[in-house]
């Protein structure tokens, strides 16, 4: 079996659900929205530049109206496809085209693992999640706020810069970034300071809202030279249409207008652009994180951006399930299935307990296995003189002929199947006499494994300290803007005092 620590590769058609007459539908009514109804982009620099470019600006309002004829020259020069770059070559990841690359979905906060009431992680938690992700082979990239949205000690400010260091420190893969009160700034030194690229985040406020802290993000990320992501966030029936194919027209509005803008700024920025969309459940007003709707919207949006040719993001793949069960393996195996036989290029899928809230690494591990199912299928059914056996099966014949013996067997039995690591394949009577044992035991056995065995690649001595560095200026940062009260740091500064600091 294929290794997949670069991605999964399709090897077949994507499965399409609309028709072409649809797609130029699609297409027209998303060119309208932006043309008539416009979109809000409150920061002045950006303002100015569309406008430049021919964009109706209505500066009081900051409402943008973008011609038809710029948003697709826009769309031609966003890459079809693009490298991005990990601390090791070998982890490198193409993003685009027929290739799949999976990413931690994290959470707000860890859970107990016996149970599964959240609580804040600690320290040695948090890189202790990072270092069982980094050994996980189909994980391939690392989003923001991961594993947790923060940790026991670290003022809330510092969360996206600590995460950071976390995952430079305890992973070799691709990272992606985030921003909060400029935190891009402080990705962008420690990234440069360590010779990596990064993935930097927009992230649009539906309806058709794009805030100025996510365009200073934006202008940043796309100046420094690095790829951004283009992130929605809408709720249907909430912050936009109930209906899917309106859905997919706010969606595509506000992700397209992003990436207009990181055109503008630079021609030929490599640009992923997301599809984060849930139907509002509307017994509560909640997302219903785990809904069909989701894969069908995700599936129609895949079809459309492979039209555009421009990367996808799926939305993450966010359970509504509280533990790791039927009902968390169903919505998430359709999530993943979908997104790899639809032509979704990305998608943050691995230790999300419960939608945005909670993540763990135990449900890490059994997602890794769900990951691995669904890479083997998308490597498809290879056809060949060797691989159709006519000629075994001539030499074998009819009963009482058998196959296991067969070189043949022995070959393709290691090239055709895929082999779950915490998956239960006792038979009955082999379960009953050793314990019956659940794959959460042997999620946990792994996880147990990891931890005393895997031992990422380490930043360089100076490299280190460049990290240190950048974390103290973001410290000194947010301590003068007052963002971290003099309690807040002692109580910090307490924290950091562990003699395997930083990792525990």
């Amino acid at each position: 079996m294929t290794a997949f620590t670069r991605g999964f590769t399709r090897r077949f058609p994507p499965l399409k659900v609309l028709t072409d007459e649809q797609v130029e539908e699609i297409h027209r009514g998303t060119l309208q929205v932006l043309w008539t109804t416009g979109v809000y982009i409150e920061h002045e620099r950006a303002l100015k530049l569309l406008e430049q470019h021919g964009c109706v600006v209505d500066h009081d309002a900051m409402r943008v109206r973008m011609p038809p004829g710029l948003v697709e020259e826009c769309l031609r020069k966003a890459p079809t496809s693009f490298p991005a770059p990990a601390r090791d070559p070998h982890k490198t990841l193409m993003i685009g085209g027929n290739t799949l690359c999976l990413a931690v979905a994290p959470g707000h906060k860890t859970v107990d693992s016996t149970t599964w009431e959240p609580r804040e992680a600690t320290r040695k938690e948090n890189y202790d999640a990072v270092r069982i992700l980094d050994a996980l082979p189909t994980v391939h990239f690392f989003s923001p706020y991961t594993p947790y949205f923060g940790f026991e000690g670290v003022p809330s400010c510092m969360a996206m810069p600590e995460s950071l260091a976390a995952r430079i420190r305890c992973s070799t893969k691709f990272q992606c970034v985030g921003f909060s009160n400029d935190s891009e700034v402080f990705a962008i030194d420690m990234a440069r300071a360590v010779g990596i690229e990064i993935l930097g985040t927009c992230a649009w406020a539906p309806p058709l809202a794009l805030y100025r802290d996510a365009v200073e993000s934006t202008f940043r990320i796309v100046e420094a030279g690095f790829c951004l992501r283009v992130v929605g966030g809408q709720v249907m029936g909430g912050t936009a249409p109930a209906s899917i194919a309106g859905a997919i027209i706010t969606n595509n509005a506000e992700v397209i207008a992003g990436l207009v803008l990181a055109q503008l700024i630079r021609p030929g920025t490599r640009v992923l652009v997301k599809d984060f969309t849930a139907p509002m459940n509307m017994s509560s007003g909640a997302p219903a994180f785990g809904g069909i709707e989701i894969t069908l919207h995700n599936a129609a949006c895949n079809q459309m951006f492979q039209w555009y040719g421009v990367p996808l993001d799926n939305t993450t793949a966010y359970p509504n399930a509280k533990i790791p069960d039927f009902q968390s393996a169903c919505e998430k195996a359709l999530r993943v299935l979908n997104a790899g036989i639809s032509g979704g290029n990305t998608l943050l899928f691995h230790g999300s307990v419960h939608g945005e809230l909670t993540h763990h690494p135990i449900q890490a591990i059994l997602d890794d296995d769900l990951a691995g199912m669904v890479g083997r299928f998308m490597e498809g059914v290879t056809v060949s003189t060797e691989s159709l056996a006519v000629d075994v099966i001539e030499k074998i014949g009819p009963v009482p002929g058998h196959f296991m013996s067969a070189a043949h067997t022995r070959k393709w039995w290691k090239l055709e199947q895929y082999v779950p690591t915490t998956a239960d394949r006792l038979t009955y009577p082999e379960w009953m006499s050793t314990g019956k044992r659940t794959c959460l035991d042997y999620a946990r056995d792994r996880m147990e494994g990891i931890l005393a065995s895997h031992k990422p690649d380490p930043l360089t001595a100076s490299q280190e300290d460049a990290v240190e560095r950048v974390l103290e200026e973001a410290r000194t940062y947010y301590l003068k803007k007052g963002l971290i009260t003099d309690d807040e740091m002692r109580y910090y500064r307490e924290t950091m005092k562990s003699p395997n600091y930083p990792y525990e």
